[in-house]
């Protein structure tokens, strides 16, 4: 039961640790702000998530796999606020730019 909870675990970081490295390298190749925000996004929902189990799933049922449960609900409760109140700021203050960009695209299309 160990051999297969640890494969289990290993598989399931590995694919959380997919997930933010893509993510990551999303965040450096998007141009424009908001979609390098929708790229960072992935890391705190599925990255974590898939990490997260996987540590849960290697340190059976104790008070720590509660306690990793509370910090993933924690990251998941404050990441789409943030995230919302960052793109809000970039709409107010660049919201000029962002037509013109977005109208710049359309033409080019």
């Amino acid at each position: 039961m160990s051999t297969f909870r640890t494969i289990t675990a290993i598989v399931l970081m590995t694919i959380g640790m997919i997930f933010i490295l893509i993510s990551c390298i999303g965040v450096f190749r998007m141009k424009f702000a908001l979609n390098r925000m929708h790229s960072a996004s992935i890391a705190d929902t599925c990255g974590i998530l898939f990490c997260t189990v996987g540590l849960c799933v290697l340190s059976g049922f104790t008070f720590m796999t509660l306690k990793m449960l509370l910090v993933l609900v924690v990251f998941w409760l404050t990441s789409p606020i943030s995230g919302h109140l960052i793109s809000n700021l970039i709409k107010t203050t660049k919201e000029k730019e962002l037509k013109e960009n977005a109208f710049q695209k359309e033409l080019e299309k």
